[in-house]
Parts: structure tokens; sequence; C-alpha cells
């Protein structure tokens, strides 16, 4: 995909809210104004990257582009699981993130156990991939050090 590395900003809203009490695994989600304007070769899918919230550390993180398909959603969403210990929740702040790889398409789970698995697997991978030179580089990027309250998109 020629969009990544991929660098967004948003305000955290609500989302389904079945991220923590359904499976286990929080997330922040952004605005549908920041999900309508992705560049259209970044397809629906599992992807991995960077993550900050308001001024904070910058952490791992693994996101779902799409409709989860699981779930049958109608409206398409960008879910960001922080692969990080929050205190408290963070509705309101900006998260920042930069989407530097491409893990999986979104696919359809005939449980929750299996969805649940898939996505255990996935923020494994993250993991490992993140911890690889070329995308460690990606953790110091002027883009979270920048401190815009503004919504941003882009390349």
């Amino acid at each position: 995909m020629r969009s990544l590395p991929y660098f967004c900003r948003g305000e955290v809203v609500r989302g389904f809210g079945r991220g923590s009490r359904e499976l286990g695994i929080r997330t922040a989600n952004f605005p549908d104004s920041v999900v309508d304007n992705l560049p259209g070769d970044i397809t629906t899918g599992i992807y991995y990257g960077w993550a900050c919230v308001g001024h904070g550390d910058v952490h791992k993180m693994v996101m779902s582009i799409g409709w989860n398909p699981y779930y049958k959603n109608t409206k398409k969403s960008m879910e960001t699981h922080i692969i990080h210990t929050f205190k408290e929740d963070f509705y309101g702040e900006i998260l920042s993130i930069v989407i530097v790889g491409y893990i999986r398409a979104e696919k359809s789970f005939d449980s929750l156990d299996s969805l649940i698995t898939a996505i255990c697997n996935d923020i494994s991978e993250a993991k490992e991939k993140l911890d690889l030179p070329e995308y460690q580089c990606m953790k110091d990027d002027n883009f979270f050090r920048s401190h815009e309250n503004s919504i941003m998109n882009g390349h």
C-alpha cells in the first residue's frame, strides 16, 4: 500500500462498547470524519503501528479498519488497541497514530472465542514486527512530538 506509513490524528470517541465488555481487549475509536478520510488504498483489515494519547508516551498498537464482519456492522470503523495498560479511559483526548504495516484482511468468525484468539494473534504479530529496526524508528517520528491538537490525516 502506497499510503503507508499513514499518519492520523483525531479525538477518541465512544465506539460500540464491545472491546472491553465482550472481548476483554480495549480499543480507542476515531470519529467518522477520520474514518471517512482514509486513502482508498488502505483497505479494510488489521494493521499495526504506533500510537500516542495526548502528550503521553508512544506505544505499539494494532488496529482494525473495516466493518467487523462478526458483528455485521453497518458503519466502517477504525478501532485502535494500544498495547499498554492505561489507568483510566481517555475519551475526548487526541489520539495520534502512525500505521506502518498490514497483518491480514478482515473476516468473520464462527465464534466469539475464535475472534478473540485471532485478535490475540494479531497483537502478538504486531508486537514482534514493531521490534524490527525499520519500524522502531517510526516510534520517534516528529509527528508524535508536534503536539498539535488539530485533526490530521496524511502520508
